[in-house]
């Protein structure tokens, strides 16, 4: 049934703005979770449960970071049929983000250009928001920094968020991957890098005796990494402890989508054509982690086969955001078939 609703109302979405339609869908969204509707809309999502990071999760497909930046929507979303859905990125204080327009579909090539810039409310705000929410399953919470608190900082801006969101999260990524902070990807490189999971690795295991409750942690890696830079980022990974890694996020790479409307505007391009390039990283991940930690693949999954494709180069669960854009909420169950 979903399949015939979002295929006749993705036109009237494609007509509008992008940010536009994505506030509309969303609360659309939120209108049938509070009748009742949005399970029947989603269809039947089957149970495939695993377990990974200690955590148990209903099924290995996850809703990525990005949709619901504050936690406004988590109970409508949930009723799509997700096996864990991650909230963010969120950053000490609120901020506006970049000018609009900011976001832009290009349907030719199935990809989405964002230059957001971590718009969001604030941690506090997504705190009283997750308080709020009747949700029970497994939230991921994504942190990140804010825009002007420079660079040589950043783990202030990151401990901050991982204090406040600790209690609430089931785990807790750092982005350090957005191409649209300046500078924030920065913090990929080897030195600022082990710094940074030093502070953070620290304070999760004072966190973890507080409240005696182990949270894991995730880093967020960009696409955009040679060999050498992936496995510096992997070993430093391990040496740190860190419980798992999301691979990937935007590319800024524009091959084949350069002459296509809206292909050069500045920002991370995602959807079908980073799809490649993130299957990489993760195969390479894989090959260098040899099992060390988890891998969450994300980047592109369009259709079922490219879950299965991002498991078998070596991801242990995976997550969308673009494809649903395309392809409506569908895509969630037919993910987790191909996999299961």
């Amino acid at each position: 049934m979903m399949t015939t609703v979002y295929a006749l109302t993705r036109p009237l979405l494609f007509a509008l703005d992008a940010e536009t339609a994505h506030g509309l869908t969303l609360s659309t969204l939120d209108f049938l979770h509070s009748c009742g509707f949005a399970r029947a809309f989603a269809g039947h999502v089957e149970t495939a449960p695993r377990r990974v990071m200690g955590i148990e999760f209903p099924n290995p497909v996850g809703l990525a970071a990005g949709m619901d930046k504050n936690g406004d929507h988590i109970d409508a979303l949930a009723d799509l049929g997700f096996g864990y859905i991650e909230i963010g990125t969120i950053t000490p204080r609120p901020q506006p983000g970049n000018p609009k327009p900011r976001l832009f579909r290009l349907p030719q090539a199935e990809g989405i250009i964002n230059r957001m810039g971590f718009n969001n409310d604030g941690v506090d705000k997504l705190i009283q928001n997750v308080r709020q929410s009747s949700y029970k399953g497994v939230l991921g919470i994504n942190i990140g920094k804010n825009f002007d608190t420079p660079i040589e900082r950043a783990a202030d801006d990151y401990l901050i968020c991982l204090r406040k969101v600790y209690e609430l999260a089931t785990y807790v990524t750092v982005n350090i991957s957005s191409p649209n902070t300046k500078n924030l990807r920065q913090l990929q490189q080897s030195d600022e890098l082990g710094g940074l999971l030093a502070q953070l690795k620290a304070e999760q295991l004072k966190l973890a005796e507080q409240f005696g409750r182990y949270v894991p942690l995730t880093v967020k890696i960009a696409p955009d990494l040679d060999s050498a830079q992936i496995g510096a980022i992997a070993d430093l990974l391990v040496e740190h402890k860190i419980d798992g890694v999301i691979a990937t996020n935007t590319t800024l790479a524009r091959t084949g989508v350069e002459n296509l409307p809206h292909g050069n505007e500045q920002g991370g391009l995602s959807g079908a054509p980073v799809r490649t390039k993130s299957t990489h990283v993760i195969r390479e991940l894989a090959s260098r982690l040899d099992g060390a930690l988890p891998i969450i693949g994300v980047g592109g999954i369009l259709e079922g086969s490219h879950a299965q494709e991002k498991m078998r180069a070596g991801a242990s669960l995976v997550q969308l955001y673009s494809g649903l854009i395309y392809r409506g909420p569908e895509l969630v169950g037919e993910c987790v078939r191909a996999i299961a």
